[in-house]
C-alpha cells in the first residue's frame, strides 16, 4: 500500500462526521478486536457499560485500527477501543477529526514479526531479507515495529515486498511458507510462533525505545456532544481493569469468552499486558506528556519512510485527558 492510498482512505468520510446534529442517542457502537483479550471485557460481556450508560452499547469487531477510523470517518463508529497509536495519527495526520481519550493496553510482547524457519533468517544476516515477502497490516503499530525493526539491523525498507495482510491471513500465509515472514498481534502471533522465530524479541525492541501501546479514541464530534456518556465509558473501564488488577484469574474466563480465545490462549495474552489506571494515564508518563512527545515521534518517522506526506507540528491538540 502506497503512502497516497494510506491517506486517501480517510478522505472520503471527513465530512461525514459532522452530518447530523447533536442528539440524545439510544445506542453507541464500540470497534475491538476479536483475539485481543482485554480487562474491559468483563464490562463488555456482563452488560456493564449498558447499564452504566443508559443506552444499549454494540460492540463491533474489526480486522485493524485503519478500519476503525475509516468507520468513525463514516460515522458508524463512535469510540474505537484498543485502536493502535499508529492508525490513530495516519487519520489525524490526514484531517479525520479524532481525539485519543486515554490509553486501553501497554504491551511489548503481544506484537511482533516472526520469520519462517526454512529462511534461515534471523536478526544477524536480516539483510537477505531483501526482495522477500513480509506480510503485515499496513499503517498500523505492527507495521511501524516492522520499519523500526528493519531500519535498526541495517535493512532498506523500500526493497522489501511488504504484503497488505490482516493478522489471521498473515498467520495463514506463514504456515504455508508464501511469505518470508509475517507480522500480527494477538492470537494469529503466537499462532506464527509454531513456523519461526521472532525477528527482534519485545525486550530486544524495548531496549532501541519501541514503545507500544494502544489507545482509546473517539470522533471529536461525539466528545463534544456526549462528554457524560464518554466520562461513564472511561469510568466502567476503569473499574473492570482495576477489578481484573486484583483479581485476575477469576475473570479469565469471561474474558477468554468475549475475545473468542481458548483458555489458555487468553492467560498467555493477558500476561503480557498491563493496563494503566486513569490516575496514571493522566500522568506525565502517559497524557501528562510523554505520549504527546511520542506521537509526534511516531508520526516523523512514517514520513522518514513515506508513508505520510507530511507530519503535523503537534498532536497535542487530539489528546484529551479529561475524560478520565
Amino acid at each position: 500500500m502506497t503512502r497516497t492510498n494510506l491517506m486517501a482512505v480517510f478522505a472520503a468520510g471527513l465530512a461525514m462526521v459532522f452530518a447530523s446534529s447533536a442528539s440524545a442517542l439510544d445506542k453507541i457502537t464500540v470497534a475491538y478486536f476479536l483475539e485481543w483479550p482485554t480487562a474491559n471485557q468483563v464490562a463488555q460481556l456482563e452488560k456493564t457499560y449498558d447499564e452504566a450508560l443508559g443506552v444499549e452499547v454494540e460492540w463491533r469487531a474489526f480486522g485493524n485500527g485503519n478500519e476503525m477510523s475509516q468507520a468513525m470517518a463514516s460515522g458508524d463508529v463512535h469510540i474505537a477501543y484498543s485502536q493502535g497509536l499508529v492508525p490513530w495519527v495516519v487519520a489525524v495526520s490526514s484531517g479525520l477529526p479524532l481525539k485519543l481519550v486515554g490509553v486501553a493496553v501497554s504491551y511489548a510482547e503481544a506484537d511482533n514479526c516472526v520469520v519462517h524457519r526454512d529462511t534461515g533468517i534471523t536478526k544477524a544476516n536480516a539483510a537477505k531479507l531483501a526482495g522477500m515477502k513480509i506480510a503485515t497490516p499496513i499503517g498500523n503499530v505492527t507495521h511501524y515495529k516492522l520499519l523500526r525493526t528493519l531500519d535498526h539491523l541495517g535493512v532498506d525498507a523500500s526493497k522489501v515486498n511488504m504484503v497488505q495482510m490482516n493478522g489471521a491471513d498473515a498467520a495463514v500465509a506463514l504456515a504455508r511458507g508464501d511469505v518470508a515472514a509475517a507480522c500480527a498481534f494477538g492470537g494469529p502471533l503466537q499462532r506464527m510462533k509454531e513456523y519461526g522465530s521472532e525477528l527482534m524479541t519485545a525486550k530486544e525492541q524495548e531496549a532501541i525505545g519501541i514503545r507500544v501501546f494502544d489507545v482509546v479514541s473517539v470522533t471529536e464530534k461525539f466528545a463534544k456532544e456526549q462528554p457524560d456518556l464518554l466520562k461513564k465509558f472511561m469510568s466502567v473501564t476503569d473499574q473492570a481493569n482495576a477489578a481484573y488488577g486484583k483479581e485476575p484469574k477469576r475473570y479469565v474466563k469471561t474474558i477468554s469468552k468475549a475475545a473468542g480465545m481458548d483458555l489458555a490462549a487468553t492467560e498467555n495474552m493477558l500476561g503480557m499486558f498491563s493496563f494503566p489506571t486513569a490516575a496514571d494515564q493522566k500522568s506525565k508518563a502517559w497524557l501528562g506528556g510523554t505520549v504527546q512527545q511520542f506521537t509526534k515521534e511516531v508520526a516523523d518517522f512514517f514520513v522518514k519512510q513515506g508513508q505520510l506526506d507530511k507530519a503535523l507540528d503537534s498532536y497535542d491538540f487530539a489528546i484529551d485527558g479529561s475524560f478520565l
